[in-house]
């Protein structure tokens, strides 16, 4: 699946991405540079949180939304978070959740396009 392929399954069957496939796809089109970030109540240092950190740059780059973004977690959001509403774990996703965009910011930019990857954006 190419970039804007996944983008559109992101959009039209966000039950059906996985966390391992979201990394995969930000690992095949973009270069990544740990950097530290804020995440509502969380701060996170750099190169902790890596996984984290690419997602939310990604879809801040895609202008996903909020569900969407906490789609690209899969099961870690669909499992682990919403069917443990009073855990403690996943605190990223945790606090997405309360603080949605409005509580992220990075440092530096995490990610930077590759230079033979492209995107076709689809207009439906």
């Amino acid at each position: 699946m190419n970039l804007s392929e996944f983008i559109v399954e992101v959009k039209q069957n966000p039950n059906q991405i996985s966390f391992q496939q979201t990394i995969e796809i930000i690992e095949e089109n973009y270069h990544f540079s740990p950097t530290s970030f804020t995440n509502g109540e969380q701060k996170n240092e750099e190169n902790t949180n890596n996984g984290s950190c690419k997602i939310f740059a990604f879809a801040k780059i895609h202008g996903l939304t909020k569900e969407e973004t906490l789609a690209l977690f899969g099961d870690y959001y669909r499992i682990e978070v919403l069917e443990n509403p009073e855990g403690t774990d996943h605190g990223n996703i945790r606090n997405f959740i309360k603080y949605g965009w409005e509580g992220i910011s990075f440092k530096k930019s995490p990610l930077e396009k590759k230079i033979n990857s492209t995107l076709f954006l689809c207009t439906n």
